[in-house]
């Protein structure tokens, strides 16, 4: 029976499952139904829309892809912060970026950015190491096209920020807003110049991305089913080049998912062929 208005009924949550699963490849366990009716609820008002079944048939009907997309935006868990699981980018900085050959390149891959914290960390140790003579970038690409914006404008909270950025760093690579822009901070302007961002769908096609040297898939499997990180870690396989690396998060693992990487630690994997 359809949820009355304001009520999302087992059915209607099973279908949101489902369209989460076989658009974005997200898995939504039965315990995330309060959180699809709590994010959704809001957008159904807005609407006009008299149930979440209403809603769900104006979504997947075709004839309003923007709000599909308002829709996944709501359904997906973005949470991140400056030098998250810090292990990583020391890593970066002492065992990759030395060995790197006079003069080459380098590209990396943020693939679930959020709101760009993560690829602004990678940038700073970039540029703390490799400066601005060696041609170097930083892509960072999400399936919420709201986070992509806020990314792109790089404003983030002072207060929730500084301790988590290295002093230097901090002093180096940040601006410090004054008048109404006190309490905020802005990367600057060198360092969001060598980082580009885009919406993007880890279950689309993911060739036009590029090849990378290293790509960071961090605390994302965990809302994907098995078959959805075997596909999506073979798609990166092949974004890799030969000697790149992968990096996923402290609570996941490649184990059973796929031997096409070479273990280097806990959640450093690298590609044969340097």
């Amino acid at each position: 029976m359809p949820g009355m208005e304001g009520t999302l009924s087992d059915a209607e949550f099973g279908q949101f499952q489902a369209l989460m699963q076989r658009v974005a490849g997200i898995h939504l366990p039965p315990s995330k139904k309060s959180l699809v009716s709590g994010r959704l609820s809001k957008r159904l008002r807005e609407r006009a829309v008299g149930s979440f079944g209403e809603y769900y048939r104006l979504i997947v009907g075709g004839a309003e892809p923007v709000e599909l997309q308002t829709a996944i935006d709501l359904l997906t868990t973005n949470e991140t912060y400056f030098f998250r699981e810090p292990g990583h980018f020391d890593f970066l900085a002492r065992q990759i970026l030395p060995g790197l050959r006079p003069g080459a390149g380098f590209r990396v891959w943020s693939a679930a950015s959020s709101t760009g914290e993560e690829a602004y960390s990678i940038a700073m140790v970039l540029m703390d190491k490799l400066g601005e003579s060696v041609p170097w970038e930083v892509f960072g690409s999400d399936i919420n096209s709201k986070v992509i914006d806020k990314a792109r404008e790089a404003v983030y909270s002072v207060a929730r920020n500084e301790e988590n950025i290295p002093a230097d760093y901090l002093k180096r690579f940040c601006l410090r807003g004054t008048g109404a822009m006190a309490g905020r901070l802005r990367v600057d302007a060198a360092l969001r110049a060598r980082v580009r961002f885009a919406q993007m769908n880890l279950n689309a096609d993911l060739r036009g991305a590029g090849e990378f040297d290293l790509i960071f898939l961090r605390n994302v499997m965990i809302y994907f089913d098995m078959d959805m990180k075997r596909r999506v870690v073979a798609a990166l396989h092949r974004q890799l080049r030969p000697g790149g690396w992968l990096f996923i998060g402290h609570s996941e693992s490649l184990n059973g998912v796929s031997d096409l990487l070479k273990p280097v630690r806990p959640t450093i994997y690298c590609k044969g062929g340097a």
